[in-house]
């Protein structure tokens, strides 16, 4: 394999490419057991950018052999790709990259402009080995064998004299008495002028390397080696503009790309962001003769990577599997591509994962496309590690990705025997997001049937959902599935609080289910829940809906035994309680215990007295409450009028009604369509004369109040819970203990 460049710490990037001697194998040597690397040494067999044996270029008759400083450097980690695949290997959070890879010294340059990329050359005999290892025949296809006396010397400084250069003359004056060196070292040093950034240099040197062979000059002409160094050093500084000048020159010299070449081209057109042209280009390379390389098929799927298209390099794959398994690709004995193609299987892999990734990142389509790659993976059996799923399964954020997330979480339950318990506590939080809470709570249910065991926030999270379920069924009264809920949270170890048994006692209060709520509050008080305030205001509101008068002063009198205090809606309850009874002196004690204790009245408590005493046919002391409103500073709103005129309309009192009427209208208040026909209607009833053209036209029908539904249907599509195939036990309400009794 090549090592003209030092392998770098990063792994994610494609080999370059040597094309120095492509028919000569390379040994590698330590001169010492400690930590060293080659700075660059004559291996040229690459399995990488192999180019085939029947293209391969004869070098001009020259043996040597080159000795070779050694420079510390930190061992690396195995590439899990391996050197021709670099391309492989993609961090979590990076896009793969695709940078030919760069030598362990960052440039030619550190420091103050100190050369870093070459060491000292020793050019011997061949023959004169007898301290020195062999680093093996570099012209093993020429037709003779060159020798160059030995004679040092400094690459490193020659170098740095050749770093600022621009002109061939500036070359010629740095190199015409210099001993002609290796092809190696000009290609080595062109590309290393790229990575420099001094692309400048590279032009000006392949220029006198051009002036040299026309002018018949020693033995180096330009070939297809030089060349594509010249590309690779294009791409490192970026200079793209002079690709197609390049190409101009290598045309005009008759000199024939190779796969090298071709393969080069590629990563400039997609770093240029011509992901197409590049696949074009390698659908070019059996057109003329030339055979793809690992790399080239390496560099192809990143061009699919590049363009996000996850399908096309999935059939691509699958196309070059075929191939492969048909004896058509990878039966050259220089490459061996049971390695190359392992890792074309893991890269293939690492594609389908970034561009899911980055679908649902940008959430276009996002469900549809994911959902379809994954199906089309099983098709061409490449499977995801349980890793990669989990972290797709991060990247699920939206309302819209719990479809996925499910999806992603099924698979590995299906797999793997492990799980991790963030990942699910994520998508228990991700079906709460997207009102998925039965979904939320069957991943809470594997936790603990099939692990992970579930922690804290695993708890937060699915008590969060309870919640907002049993919120529902209490704005609803849908007080049967907050019963249920309540049962189901037990079922799983989840020991409600006060709010959640107060959610269910309003419900079953909105309800008027006086005997359920009974029933829950028993219940809870049993389970070691002390009420609050507002549970036992939920249900004091249940028993004054069913007129148990007497047990509501007992859960009163309760109240008030254990210390809690009451607020303004159990007053409020109270004195409605009361005003049904008829007993206004405890109701005017109620008042002024509540100015007493600082909970002043509102108008939603007169409201209530005014309400009481029209349900029980005393509107005239409904009116005298009305009145007190003003001693109290208390504005009527719509809700004290509509009640008060309807009372007095139905009371045969509608010229007091009429001008209640005009009252609310002149404090511009909007009454209901109710109030206005009940005072038309009293008017025509009894015959009294009022002017119609004051009351206005007939107001508009008002949105009716949320029914109170005892049916389920609508609330399980509301909640996204299940409905049950049987009618409601009402037993669920009871505990064991009570159903003992």
């Amino acid at each position: 394999m090549p090592y003209l460049n030092v392998w770098s710490s990063r792994t994610n990037c494609l080999i370059s490419e040597q094309e120095l001697a492509s028919s000569s194998t390379s040994v590698f040597t330590w001169r010492r057991t400690e930590s060293w690397v080659l700075a660059y040494s004559l291996s040229h067999n690459s399995t990488s950018d192999h180019v085939s044996t029947r293209n391969k270029p004869k070098f001009r008759n020259q043996d040597f052999c080159l000795r070779t400083e050694f420079v510390p450097f930190r061992p690396q980690k195995k590439d899990s790709f391996g050197p021709s695949f670099a391309l492989t290997q993609a961090s979590e959070e990076k896009d793969i990259d695709c940078d030919v890879v760069k030598q362990n010294s960052q440039s030619f340059t550190s420091g103050e402009g100190g050369v870093e990329g070459f060491t000292c050359v020793q050019l011997e005999e061949k023959g004169d080995l007898s301290n020195n290892v062999d680093y093996g025949d570099v012209g093993s296809e020429e037709d003779e064998a060159g020798r160059v006396k030995g004679e040092r010397v400094d690459v490193r400084a020659l170098a740095q004299s050749l770093h600022f250069v621009k002109t061939a003359d500036e070359v010629d004056e740095v190199l015409k008495d210099k001993v002609e060196l290796p092809l190696q070292v000009y290609s080595s040093m062109i590309r290393g002028f790229g990575k420099d950034k001094k692309l400048n240099s590279a032009m000006a040197l392949v220029e006198w390397l051009r002036r040299r062979s026309k002018d018949n000059i020693g033995s180096i002409s330009l070939n297809v080696f030089i060349y594509n160094s010249l590309l690779g050093a294009i791409k490192e500084g970026g200079k793209y503009d002079f690709v197609d000048k390049v190409m101009d020159d290598m045309v005009s010299e008759g000199v024939q790309p190779n796969v090298v070449t071709y393969n080069t081209l590629m990563r400039i057109y997609i770093e240029q962001g011509r992901e197409l042209e590049a696949l074009n280009l390698f659908r070019e390379m059996p057109k003329k003769g030339l055979y793809p390389s690992p790399a080239s098929y390496s560099t192809a799927l990143f061009a699919y990577r590049r363009l996000e298209d996850g399908f096309g390099a999935i059939t691509f794959f699958v196309e070059t599997r075929e191939k492969y398994q048909n004896g058509e690709i990878g039966n050259t004995e220089e490459e061996n591509w049971e390695d190359e193609f392992a890792k074309l299987e893991n890269f293939i892999v690492r594609i389908c994962y970034q561009v899911m990734r980055q679908w649902l990142v940008k959430g276009e389509n996002a469900n549809t496309n994911v959902l379809k790659l994954l199906t089309d993976m099983d098709r061409a059996r490449i499977q995801l590690s349980r890793a990669e799923y989990e972290r797709l399964v991060w990247a699920c954020t939206r309302e819209e990705h719990h479809v996925v997330a499910k999806e992603l979480y099924n698979r590995i339950r299906e797999r793997d025997t492990e799980i991790s318990l963030s990942v699910c506590n994520h998508i228990i939080w991700l079906m709460g997001k997207a009102k998925k809470w039965w979904a939320a709570l069957e991943i809470y249910e594997d936790l603990l049937d099939k692990g992970p065991k579930p922690n804290n926030m695993s708890y937060e999270l699915i008590v969060s959902h309870f919640n907002i379920l049993l919120s529902a069924a209490r704005k609803r009264g849908i007080w049967r599935w907050g019963v249920r809920l309540l049962n189901k949270m037990e079922e799983k170890g989840l020991k409600p609080s006060s709010r959640e048994w107060n959610a269910v006692l309003v419900a079953c209060s909105k309800a008027s289910e006086t005997s359920a709520a009974v029933q829950i509050f028993r219940r809870m008080v049993e389970k070691g829940e002390k009420p609050t305030v507002i549970s036992y205001g939920a249900l004091l509101s249940a028993l004054e809906k069913g007129k148990l008068y007497d047990e509501a002063l007992q859960v009163w009198k309760h109240m008030i035994k254990v210390g809690i205090e009451p607020n303004l809606y159990a007053y409020t309850i109270m004195a409605s309680i009361y005003t049904a009874q008829g007993k206004f002196n405890i109701v005017d004690s109620i008042i002024k215990e509540m100015v007493t204790t600082g909970v002043e009245p509102t108008v939603v408590t007169f409201n209530a007295i005014i309400s009481g005493c029209a349900r029980n046919g005393m509107e005239s002391v409904a009116y005298e409450w009305f009145q007190r409103m003003k001693t109290q500073n208390i504005t009527p709103n719509e809700v004290s009028y509509e009640m008060l005129i309807e009372a007095l309309a139905n009371d045969g009192k509608p010229r007091l009604a009429y001008e209640l009427y005009v009252r609310a209208l002149t404090e511009g208040l909007s009454l209901s369509t109710k109030a206005y026909d009940a005072v038309i209607s009293s008017t025509q009833a009894y015959g009294a004369t009022i002017d119609l053209s004051i009351l206005g036209p007939r107001p508009p029908e008002k949105k009716k109040r949320v029914q109170i539904r005892k049916s389920l249907s609508e609330f399980c599509n509301i909640a996204d819970v299940p409905r049950r195939s049987r009618p409601f036990d009402r037993e669920e309400i009871f505990t064991a203990q009570t159903k003992g009794t």
